[in-house]
């Protein structure tokens, strides 16, 4: 028998097999959090205190109530068989409900609603509905990984736009439509973004629909952080827009104001079209959530929105104990008026040294405090990290004093460290 690894056939004298990926896996870029998770799992195995503020993962339940029923729907044996893919109809009927309610925009719950297995689930398979190989798809940057991955693995190509000013944005879209050929068959928007935490006024979604006009483009609003806001900052609907269920979908998610990440429930909402080719791919694929869940959802929906409201104060407490924490050692820092997140722009001193992947990986290995490098999210992330408000305030403002402690003995360590470094105090 030969057992030489180089041999061209096995013992049996047929030739070695060889598994064949498809193309679209290897256009997909290699994977930047995957260092950051290895020895973060590394140290918690070794019994580190790591405060992780890399997902934004929530880590408050969803209300009691949501849960009960949950309980109850799960007891009930008519649950318990395949569901329609689309979701059950009083489901669609109160994302329809509260739309109405918070926006002032009117949706058929049967044609313009379908209920996703999460935003990220339905976006994904959005892509495939809609994009094809030569398609190409306008995405913001930095970029949340799936609205590029997802394109990708849907044949289609991405161009990046920058997000941090909205004018430019706007412009940048038109000029993008003006000079590629074929033009654009997609944009995707995400406000409040992530990661940046950039957010937008009512008026920036009717010119998005004026574009998407004028040039012929299809557009995806994912507002997975619409619910969590701050400062009496009330973030805007795509689909409040006029004309924008003719041009358009959006996104929404139970997973943020709801507590109710595990859970996977998702809508998308908008042209009826668009929602029936998603409908069409979801036939395909899945048979729709566990029953139980869709019901307990309704009562989440139909009676906890002041619970919701109270979770956006406590991420708004969250927000100010690590915005001021961070300035306190000398960190220039934006609070965000939405979302879960803080996009810190890494101090200068530091940016000198290391790029922000390196400067991540200081914080894990020195501080025990786990980040999201922002060149994770693409180019324009590079001299950022974002920090999910996840943690309680005490662990907050624990993580701030390490990460002082971290960069304030290092910089004290060396004498080339310029007097302005960062230092605890």
């Amino acid at each position: 028998m030969n057992d030489d690894a180089s041999s061209p056939t096995s013992g049996d004298g047929l030739p070695p097999f060889k598994v064949q990926i498809a193309s679209r896996v290897h256009r997909l870029p290699p994977y930047l959090f995957g260092r950051i998770n290895a020895l973060l799992y590394k140290k918690r195995r070794a019994g580190d205190d790591v405060i992780d503020l890399g997902m934004g993962n929530p880590s408050d339940p969803p209300q009691e109530q949501v849960i009960e029923k949950l309980v109850e729907a799960a007891r009930d044996p008519a649950n318990h068989g395949y569901s329609q893919s689309l979701g059950i109809l009083n489901l669609r009927r109160e994302v329809a409900s509260k739309y109405l309610k918070k926006f002032g925009v009117r949706l058929d719950p049967e044609s313009e609603i379908v209920v996703c297995l999460g935003s990220k689930e339905g976006f994904s398979h959005m892509c495939l509905a809609l994009m094809g190989p030569g398609d190409t798809a306008m995405v913001p940057a930095p970029t949340f990984p799936v609205h590029a991955h997802a394109v990708t693995l849907a044949s289609g190509n991405v161009i990046s736009l920058e997000v941090a000013d909205n004018e430019r944005f706007l412009s940048d879209i038109a000029f993008t439509c003006e000079h590629l050929y074929p033009k654009p068959k997609l944009l995707i928007v995400n406000y409040p973004h992530n990661p940046s935490s950039v957010t937008v006024e009512p008026e920036f979604f009717v010119e998005i629909v004026k574009l998407a006009r004028r040039y012929g483009f299809m557009v995806i609003s994912d507002a997975a952080y619409v619910d969590v806001a701050f400062d009496g900052y009330r973030p805007p609907s795509f689909l409040a827009a006029p004309g924008a269920t003719e041009v358009g979908v959006e996104f929404t998610t139970m997973s943020k104001g709801y507590n109710m990440a595990g859970w996977r429930v998702g809508f998308c909402a908008g042209n009826a079209e668009m929602v029936r080719a998603l409908g069409t791919i979801k036939a395909y694929y899945d048979y729709g959530m566990f029953q139980a869940i869709q019901v307990a959802a309704i009562v989440a929906l139909r009676h906890t929105e002041a619970a919701v409201e109270s979770q956006a104060a406590i991420y708004q407490g969250r927000r100010d104990v690590l915005v001021e924490g961070l300035r306190r050692i000398g960190w220039d820092i934006t609070p965000p008026r939405a979302g879960m997140f803080v996009w810190a722009k890494i101090p200068d001193v530091w940016r000198q040294r290391m790029d922000t992947l390196g400067f991540a990986m200081k914080l894990l290995e020195e501080a025990d405090v786990a980040v999201s490098p922002g060149s994770g999210f693409g180019p324009a992330g590079e001299g950022f990290l974002r920090m999910a408000l996840v943690e309680n305030e005490a662990r907050l403002r624990q993580a701030v004093r390490q990460i002082g402690r971290c960069l304030g003995y290092e910089a004290r360590s060396q004498s080339s460290t310029p007097a302005s470094a960062p230092v605890t105090s």
